[in-house]
């Protein structure tokens, strides 16, 4: 299908042009001017922003967390995903001990058939050991050129020289390791202590877990990906102490790669004190405002480099597990649908960003490092017609009810978007209409080349 975009504002890689955008069949094939040509669809894109198609670098579909399983699989997540201008997430293939990394991609490949968006794998490895290097090869034959390792959770924790040995090993592959960074030992023991003082609710996760906890582990990141010569990529950070580390890092001549999420930027720790509190426990958790403002900022200054959701969703009675003690409450919230309409509302209404900067944080950067460019991120010819018309003058207001994901709870609720994301392309088709769901289960397995490492 030949589809003709008319009167946009086209958001390129270093402005935003007036004209018209054609595609035919999967690829762009003409962007910019006025274009009389054949085609099966026009769409007027008259009053709205024309980006490439959103790409989520942090969803976590259909996992287990003990013996609960997120409220979201791939079917009802990437639906939610798409409708919010996502083409493509990037979700995490967890290897359990014992595992094989080619048991782990198969698993994730199985869990991922009838998606509706796009879809690729992170590796998120909880050993490192002769076999599961001996099968790095194979991950990245089959087009998973980056990983994951956490410095907490007893079933998946890694210790910080495993680390230093996978980012010296994955530097030479020209493949990247993301951390979940937190200092175990001391969040474990503020647990244990506000537990034996009867502060078990949901304010007390925070607490446990303050700036500090993931400071540390900022730190010892960057002083491992410095000793093993590799880059170092922290995943959502939440806090401004976080922020001055890497920058630090940076400043020394470091390759760092920072991802944030839309949580971080417009909700704050008061929330816990909220009836539904349960619902914000999640980890990193929620911040003060400072730590919001050094982020936006952050983004501002173009040291953030995306920003992901982490939507990693549970509904109320699966939060409840944590109603006598907030350590048992699954951590996670859902976002995955909301996340342009908030960036573009806090961080473009809000002054701190432009829209060619949103479509850099939230799409071209991830292409770019996560070896997908230019077949994505990015509005040219030859690159693959995926694409979102964000209409900038649609307010709304969030409620999980009109979201489409499979969770009866937003921690986004109430909030006042300024912006919505209209239509969206995928694959050469028409598949979101005027915010309607026209074509799902349409998504397709994204084969990424090695990671474009534009900071290197």
């Amino acid at each position: 299908m030949r589809i003709l975009i008319k009167d946009a504002s086209l958001v390129l890689e270093d402005r935003v042009e007036r004209g018209d955008l054609l595609t035919d069949g999967r690829k762009i094939v003409q962007v910019g001017g006025t274009i009389d040509a054949p085609c099966d669809r026009v769409v007027d894109a008259a009053g709205c922003y024309v980006f490439p198609g959103f790409i989520d670098t942090h969803t976590h579909f259909d996992l287990e967390v003990g013996s609960t399983v997120t409220a979201d699989d791939f079917v009802t997540g990437t639906k939610a995903a798409l409708v919010g201008g996502t083409t493509t997430v990037l979700d995490f293939a967890t290897q359990e001990r014992g595992m094989t990394l080619m048991e782990a991609f198969r698993k994730w490949e199985n869990k991922a058939k009838n998606s509706s968006c796009n879809y690729g794998f992170h590796m998120a490895m909880s050993e490192w050991n002769e076999a599961r290097i001996a099968e790095l090869p194979l991950m990245i034959e089959n087009g998973v050129t980056s990983f994951k390792m956490y410095m907490v959770y007893d079933n998946m924790r890694l210790s910080d020289g495993v680390m230093y040995e996978a980012i010296k090993h994955l530097v030479r592959e020209d493949c990247i390791i993301g951390i979940h960074c937190e200092n175990d030992d001391i969040l474990k023991a503020r647990v244990k202590e506000l537990k034996a003082e009867g502060k078990i609710s949901p304010r007390y996760h925070a607490v446990s877990r303050p700036n500090l906890v993931e400071a540390d582990g900022v730190g010892r990141l960057m002083d491992a990906a410095c000793l093993a010569g590799g880059p170092a990529w922290v995943v959502h950070l939440s806090t401004k102490e976080g922020l001055a580390i890497a920058r630090r890092a940076r400043e020394r001549g470091q390759e760092v790669y920072l991802e944030t999420c839309p949580q971080y930027l417009v909700l704050e720790e008061s929330m816990y004190d909220a009836p539904d509190g349960a619902k914000f426990v999640m980890s990193p958790p929620l911040r003060s405002v400072e730590d919001q403002e050094a982020l936006l900022n952050a983004l501002s200054s173009g040291d953030i480099d995306w920003i992901g959701t982490d939507h990693c969703s549970f509904t109320m009675a699966q939060k409840a597990a944590g109603k006598d003690d907030f350590s048992q409450t699954p951590n996670g919230g859902a976002g995955v649908q909301n996340r342009a309409e908030i960036v573009y509302t806090r961080a473009v209404k809000g002054g701190y960003i432009d829209v060619v900067q949103m479509g850099q944080l939230l799409s071209t950067r991830a292409a770019k490092l996560f070896g997908m460019y230019p077949r994505k991120g990015t509005l040219q010819a030859g690159s693959d017609a995926d694409i979102v018309i964000f209409d900038p003058d649609n307010a709304h207001t969030i409620h999980a009810a009109t979201n489409l994901h499979n969770c009866d709870n937003s921690p986004y609720e109430g909030y006042e978007a300024a912006g919505k994301t209209r239509d969206v392309i995928l694959n050469g088709e028409l598949v979101v209409e005027n915010g309607a769901l026209l074509v799902s289960g349409k998504g397709e397995y994204v084969h990424r080349d090695r990671c474009g490492r534009y900071r290197k």
